[in-house]
């Protein structure tokens, strides 16, 4: 994770800081290697109920509020279901994100706090379209239509992690990177990577989101990340997941992102 976390400095370039606070904007790099920064990213929420025999109204509801995400029906429990919805704002989530989730669709459902989740996402340092790394593709991966299935789940790194170097850091980073790449270049999983460092009831430090057109696949990625050194030897818990299938998706406000040109990286 790349955060410029520095004094801000006034707009003519001087020592002093601009307002006396911090600035912790995004960072990555330009094709040619310079550093760049923006200050945006996008909060995704999970929230997930049981006790619901037709999830059809839920995304009614969904659509008519013109909200982004999407209504997955659950593969674990027959009345689960669960909505994720996102923006950059974070107020949604109490403002018209509480509005849909106290509408009559959701009334007599049964909330599973146990599966709730929320984060942000962050650069690694490295990315050359912020925004599309940080709010065009997670969007476009949510609301990709040929990719119903899921896998959420949060998880904990373990302090230790960071007491390696930073050059192994970088390498367990890249093993793990790697993996997703191969399985993201083949069309078979495709992820959103979500910090929740203070967002989490439970203290996880990560959430992340598998999409994919079959379900094995986003398992089979799982499996393997298990044997890389970061996740064998520095994971100190994963889960709860879960596991669904979407019956609505949308990209809602961010209908831009589905023609961002950029690539996300």
């Amino acid at each position: 994770m790349a955060l410029d976390i520095q004094t801000a400095r006034s707009p003519a370039g001087d020592a002093g800081p601009a307002d006396g606070g911090l600035s912790l904007a995004e960072r990555g790099k330009t094709a040619d290697g310079a550093p760049q920064s923006l200050d945006r990213r996008l909060f995704v929420q999970l929230l997930a109920y049981t006790g619901c025999p037709d999830p059809a109204p839920l995304a009614e509801a969904a659509d008519a509020a013109g909200v982004g995400g999407a209504v997955y029906q659950s593969a674990q429990d027959p009345r689960g279901v669960a909505v994720v919805t996102f923006h950059e704002d974070p107020a949604f989530f109490v403002e018209d994100g509480r509005a849909l989730h106290s509408s009559a669709p959701f009334r007599d459902l049964t909330p599973r706090p146990s599966l709730t989740m929320l984060g942000r996402t962050y650069s690694i340092g490295y990315e050359q379209d912020l925004v599309g790394a940080l709010v065009a593709k997670p969007v476009a991966t949510i609301a990709n239509p040929a990719w119903p299935w899921a896998v959420w789940y949060p998880l904990r790194r373990s302090g230790r992690f960071e007491r390696e170097s930073r050059e192994e850091q970088r390498r367990m980073l890249m093993e793990h990177g790697g993996i997703g790449r191969a399985f993201g270049k083949g069309d078979l999983a495709h992820d959103v990577r979500l910090a929740c460092h203070g967002l989490d009831p439970n203290d996880n430090d990560f959430v992340a989101g598998l999409v994919g057109r079959e379900l094995h696949p986003l398992s089979a990625v799982v499996q393997k990340m298990r044997s890389t050194r970061q996740t064998a030897e520095f994971i100190d818990r994963l889960g709860p997941f879960f596991v669904g299938r979407a019956v609505w998706q949308s990209a809602g406000p961010y209908a831009w992102a589905l023609d961002h040109a950029g690539s996300g990286h």
